[in-house]
């Protein structure tokens, strides 16, 4: 059996066209100003085949014989499309034309938006077929003449249509946080971090004792400073009746309210692990579900962007937030002010990423060399959340490189500084996402574990995947599924219902459907919040392409690190899934959400290449 090849059944199979391609290369002498081979052996624009093309990719010719210097996959991407502020509508006219009615009217002598109403309805991009998912939902769109989807609710004057019983309701379908005042505050300066502020410190000067203590118990102690040390101990003996708070420490495992363990937990993604994709997983059974990765200084300076990352759906039962930072003390303000303000019910803190930009500053895995910052950063988050009532969790890798794996060294301090659940990546940072995830050492590793669950992280993809670890691993206390469930969502449904499942490519497409419907909800029905859907539909296909339906493998299951021989599906929009070219992905996109404008530009954050 070939490693690392998904094997297609015969019939599926497209014929490679490679060596006819090189043959016609090698025989055709090159002419001035068409495609070339280059020194590597690869075809230049004019030669290379359809499906290596992608005028959404930002591809730009190259001066012939340079070889273009890799200097980082994103470093020139671009907004996909950024739609002017002089072109978008000023909210007091959302509702359309009120002819004489100046109570609405924008009362903002700098509004940087649009306020010729006539002008801006003839700008205005065609209205998208179908119905508008926020009518429909909310009985009323606030989105008014803007929405893409207005014709379903606009009157013959272009006036927003309202129910009869309608009353103003400035709630948002999405829960938000961040109101104007407390941004304000935080943007001041002024939020009391008292609290925090008195937790870290304590903990820094016990570390800072522990330092001094230990020092001394290497150094020789004189028969004046044994003396002395005895006086001092008889003094200072309590007197009175002996209470449990000086006799016994509180362990987390009895603070713990959450019954974490045999759960399916959805992995907190960057990008792709957007609310409205959180709801699709829902929908498919997950467990637990955690937002996007946000930074902690961004969150203290009252950043709406990273504010976003906290919103919570109602269907969300069990939800936290992913902290990352390099100073105790700020993630710790952090978490605070996310226990004090949104509706969470645990924050985790990223002790993994092994994305540069975050290890560079001391943040993600980088954590793992600085275990005195760790230490000070999980013992001061916890206690702060104990006074909330929220659990607080660790999510790391078994390690920073291939040869020095500490992830079993890690999960009793973890344990012992207050986590009350550590999920455990089964790569090292150096690794990333290739190579097999290590589940015989993240057995070992779960092990150290005294009554804290411990979580493995890395390759499930299928009911097998799942029913093997938890045979062979019963340290591991629950699973949890990031790229798996990118690429095939209904990963918790299989694992649920214990068996295989091959949902057809209309079925699919209904999941599609109703994640822009969650996106348009969510970002909102006017062209911003369209093309912001977009984008993020464009972002999770780059993973989904990757699916091979089930009645098409020759050898079941699919594994994801396997890949697959280049094939066609059972019918044509099967096979628009399955294609690898990015300007499939926008057609695909433009079935659901109507033409990209012009100037409209993709290019895929994540390559999501790592067989």
């Amino acid at each position: 059996m070939d490693d690392g090849i998904c094997h297609i059944k015969p019939e599926f199979l497209i014929p490679r066209i490679v060596e006819k391609l090189v043959e016609k290369v090698n025989i055709v002498p090159p002419v001035e100003n068409e495609g070339t081979a280059n020194g590597d052996g690869k075809v230049n624009d004019s030669n290379e085949p359809p499906e290596k093309k992608g005028r959404f990719e930002g591809n730009a010719e190259e001066p012939q014989g340079k070889k273009k210097k890799n200097r980082g996959q994103n470093k020139s991407r671009t907004v996909p499309f950024k739609e002017e502020d002089a072109l978008r509508l000023c909210k007091s006219l959302l509702d359309g034309n009120l002819g004489e009615d100046t109570s609405k009217k924008c009362t903002n002598d700098k509004c940087r938006f649009s306020h010729d109403l006539d002008k801006f309805l003839q700008l205005k991009p065609k209205d998208i077929d179908g119905t508008c998912y926020i009518y429909s939902t909310k009985g009323y769109c606030n989105f008014g003449v803007t929405c893409r989807f207005a014709g379903a609710h606009l009157d013959a004057n272009q006036r927003n249509i309202y129910p009869e019983d309608f009353k103003p309701d400035t709630s948002m379908l999405v829960s938000t946080w961040l109101n104007t005042d407390l941004q304000h505050i935080l943007r001041k300066r002024k939020y009391n971090f008292n609290k925090s502020t008195k937790i870290v410190n304590k903990f820094e000067r016990l570390q800072q004792e522990e330092k001094s203590e230990k020092a001394k118990s290497n150094q020789p102690e004189t028969e004046e400073e044994k003396d002395n040390s005895a006086q001092k101990t008889e003094e200072n003996k309590p007197v009175g009746a002996v209470t449990d708070e000086d006799m016994i420490k509180l362990r987390s495992a009895e603070r713990k309210r959450i019954v974490f363990r045999d759960k399916l937990y959805l992995s907190p993604l960057t990008t792709v692990g957007n609310l409205p994709f959180r709801r699709i997983c829902k929908e498919y059974g997950v467990d637990i579900t955690c937002g996007e990765m946000a930074c902690a200084i961004p969150i203290i300076n009252g950043a709406i962007q990273e504010w976003a990352l906290t919103k919570r759906h109602s269907s969300e039962d069990l939800f936290g937030v992913q902290l990352c930072g390099h100073n105790p003390k700020l993630v710790t303000y952090a978490a605070q002010i996310i226990a004090e303000k949104a509706d969470v019910d645990f924050i985790d803190l990223n002790t993994g990423c092994p994305i540069d930009l975050i290890f560079n500053q001391g943040g993600g895995s980088a954590l793992l060399r600085r275990q005195n910052v760790l230490k000070v950063m999980v013992q001061s988050c916890a206690r702060v959340l104990a006074d909330y009532g929220k659990e607080f969790t660790v999510k790391t890798r078994i390690g920073i490189y291939n040869n020095k794996l500490i992830a079993h060294e890690m999960v009793p301090k973890f344990e012992d500084w207050g986590a009350s659940l550590i999920t455990i990546h089964g790569r090292t940072k150096e690794q990333r996402y290739t190579k097999r995830a290590d589940w015989e050492y993240l057995q070992q590793s779960a092990s150290q574990a005294q009554s804290v669950p411990v979580f493995g992280n890395g390759d499930i993809f299928c009911y097998e995947d799942y029913a093997n670890i938890r045979e062979k691993c019963p340290n591991i206390a629950g699973v949890m599924v990031g790229r798996g469930a990118l690429i095939k969502p209904w990963v918790f449904q299989e694992i649920k219902e214990q068996k295989a499942l091959d949902p057809s490519s209309g079925e699919r497409f209904e999941m599609l459907k109703r994640y822009v419907n969650y996106g348009l909800e969510h970002w909102g029905s006017d062209t911003k919040g369209v093309e912001t859907t977009r984008r993020f539909l464009l972002e999770w296909q780059s993973f989904l392409y990757r699916y091979v339906p089930y009645g098409l493998l020759e050898r079941p299951p699919q594994r994801i690190n396997d890949r697959p021989e280049a094939y066609r599906g059972r019918n044509d929009l099967e096979t628009l899934m399955a294609s690898p070219n990015c300007n499939d992905w926008v057609k695909l996109s433009e079935m659901l959400l109507g033409p990209v404008p012009e100037g409209f530009n993709f290019v895929p954050k994540h390559k999501a290449n790592a067989y």
